[in-house]
């Protein structure tokens, strides 16, 4: 199983003085810039995912000075580096000032110049593997597909990806997204592919494409992006999506559907997601206020509320920082255990692959 390890820092008693008065001077003129600014503008974050909606809330409380401004919360990774290119010369309530996109389209923003630099002040307990060395983007949290499924419609939930092929799951599936523009929906089909053994990257991109392709045909796959409303409706009782929006949803319906959360047995992808900063960023100060709520021990316990494994997990772990009450509403772990980390090549060469042939080989117009 895939592991995070963060750097340790040894400090001397005096250095560590210096050091956290110089990052509480920093933190002091960030939060006045960022309050003379007076406005954050977010872009694709449903309160409903990954426990968004407590956390924005978190950051309102504390700063109450900065407005919020919420763009498409429904848009997908694309649509997030596609509003930053399109507001480039644009500073007002359309240019987004920060990202929450799929690990895969951190390097490319960074090399067309969409992002700019930016290290929190829990930087070196982030792990090297999931951020830009120079600080351009970083990973925020981790989760792996299931299947969200309606217990009322589906009595019989399915076990793996072989299964959603039954003849009694007959217009049943649907994918939390559009393939050609939603990273989780991306990974989904990815996910599908290695499930059949297809070896990481290009291979399981197009694997995955020939199950969806297979699953369309028996009439089984519905296209339409799927939520908790459509799933609790009928119209998606079977719902590809990250663990964590499936277990918040499960909550938000409170039993009416019941709902089962089901990791599969086979091509358990986790995925990480990453945050950064518009290199256009009409509000730069609160972009990074944003960041530093982020990754404090905070904001990171308010991802696992709604959850979603922090990229600090390990580190809030072994400092005693997360309750019990909070890890005793996790899956267990044993449930992680056959997860993949897709490393970013494998992730690229599948996203090509995928969001390129997904119209001629599956044909299925998803909206």
């Amino acid at each position: 199983m895939f592991s995070f390890t963060g750097k340790i820092l040894s400090l001397t008693a005096a250095s560590l003085m210096v050091t956290t008065a110089i990052a509480s001077a920093q933190s002091d003129e960030l939060i006045a810039a960022a309050k003379a600014e007076g406005q954050l503008t977010t872009i694709a974050l449903p309160h409903d995912w990954c426990g968004y909606g407590a956390v924005i809330d978190g950051f309102k409380k504390k700063y109450p000075e900065i407005t919020i401004n919420e763009l498409n919360p429904d848009a997908g990774s694309s649509d997030e580096i596609e509003a930053i290119k399109a507001n480039k010369d644009n500073k007002g309530p359309q240019a987004p000032d920060v990202i929450d996109v799929g690990l895969s389209y951190g390097p490319a923003a960074k090399a067309d110049g969409l992002i700019q630099p930016y290290k929190v002040a829990t930087w070196d307990s982030i792990p090297d593997s999931a951020k830009d060395a120079e600080g351009y983007w970083y990973g925020d949290y981790y989760g792996v597909l299931s299947f969200e499924v309606n217990k009322d419609l589906v009595p019989n939930p399915p076990a793996d990806w072989a299964d959603l092929l039954k003849d009694e799951y007959k217009n049943s599936v649907a994918l939390a997204g559009d393939p050609r523009a939603s990273n989780q929906a991306i990974q989904g089909v990815y996910a599908a592919g290695l499930s059949k053994g297809a070896a990481a990257g290009e291979a399981a991109g197009t694997s995955g494409l020939e199950f969806f392709k297979e699953l369309n045909a028996k009439g089984n796959f519905v296209p339409v992006i799927g939520k908790a409303a459509t799933l609790a409706q009928g119209q998606t009782p079977i719902l590809i999506t990250w663990d964590y929006n499936a277990l918040a949803g499960r909550d938000t319906l409170n039993g009416n559907p019941p709902v089962d959360v089901v990791v599969p047995k086979s091509g358990v992808v986790a995925g990480v997601y990453i945050q950064a900063i518009s290199a256009y960023a009409p509000h730069p100060n609160a972009a990074k206020l944003w960041m530093e709520y982020l990754y404090s021990d905070e904001g990171q316990l308010g991802w696992l509320a709604g959850y979603c494994h922090p990229i600090r997990f390990n580190d809030l772990a072994k400092n005693g920082k997360i309750p019990q009450e909070m890890m005793d509403k996790l899956p267990p772990a044993a449930a992680y255990e056959a997860a993949v980390f897709p490393s970013l090549d494998e992730q690229a060469a599948a996203k090509e692959a995928i969001t390129k042939n997904w119209d001629s080989v599956v044909g299925a117009n998803v909206q």
